[in-house]
């Protein structure tokens, strides 16, 4: 199997099915974590030198952080109803603790804090929404934490593509360091498929193959993108979301395209089919 793919875990006593940080990743910035977690249930965080992005990708929930509380929040139930979700960011050295009122499914992402930002409450009407590409290349998007918004690292999105279709694509990539053209940004993938028992593709190549792997990737699993170009292909009958988090030296998403593929991006690729 693939170091790239963390396949999804059965809960551990905290509820926990996912768990990346910098040192089993090897990588410098993101950490990613999945909590499923029962109506009723609690779970403790401490922050450390971590700023946090708590995610309801399903599910209600209270949370209280050392300075603020937010109780009952949260709407959607299952991801695929591609309303915009609740999440909550925590500043670094915080503790946060976090009770279930349903069944939850929390993401929890990860990266280095050093500022003083409060922690806030994200609800759906901060959340961007737009829709991306043309013809087979088309996805829905859910700007949870971009660039234009207060945070020291974390950069976090979720993304819908509909069966048959393409996302991440035409490939790109963010893997350069004092660059014009680009930043240097870490990648998760948190899938989720619908329905659930199918997978999509993933694939995470550079330029002189000295990374290409390709990846059947399956409801829960998250892949990991050190560098080079990761696109996603979903497959006839099955629906894919993914929540991406990233970070790096600097908290901005400039990225290239592949240079074989960016037709794509131009008229001579048809908007409809």
């Amino acid at each position: 199997m693939s170091s790239l793919l963390a396949k999804c875990q059965t809960p551990n006593a905290e509820g926990r099915i996912q768990h990346v940080t910098p040192e089993n990743a090897g990588w410098r910035y993101v950490g990613f974590d999945v909590y499923r977690l029962a109506a009723g249930q609690s779970l403790q965080l401490e922050c450390g030198d971590k700023e946090l992005c708590l995610v309801l990708v399903a599910g209600i929930a209270s949370v209280a952080t050392l300075r603020a509380e937010y109780p009952h929040f949260g709407k959607r139930m299952s991801p695929f109803e591609r309303t915009p979700p609740y999440a909550v960011y925590v500043p670094h050295h915080d503790r946060i603790d976090v009770r279930a009122e349903t069944d939850l499914e929390l993401a929890v992402c990860s990266a280095p804090g050093s500022g003083h930002l409060p922690s806030r409450l994200i609800t759906p009407a901060d959340v961007g929404v737009e829709r991306r590409g043309k013809g087979r290349n088309q996805r829905l998007v859910h700007n949870i934490l971009p660039d234009s918004e207060p945070a020291d690292s974390l950069l976090v999105v979720e993304v819908y593509t509909d069966e048959g279709n393409t996302s991440s694509y035409p490939s790109h990539k963010h893997d350069r360091e004092d660059s014009p053209d680009e930043t240097y940004l870490e990648e998760t993938y948190y899938h989720r498929i619908q329905p659930e028992q199918g997978f999509c593709m993933q694939r995470v190549y550079t330029d002189d193959r000295t990374l290409d792997e390709c990846m059947p990737v399956y409801n829960r699993d998250v892949v990991k993108v050190p560098r080079g170009y990761h696109p996603v292909a979903t497959l006839a009958g099955y629906d894919n979301y993914y929540l991406n988090v990233m970070a790096g030296p600097v908290r901005q998403w400039k990225f290239t395209w592949e240079k074989d593929h960016t037709w794509i991006n131009g008229d001579a690729y048809p908007a409809a089919q």
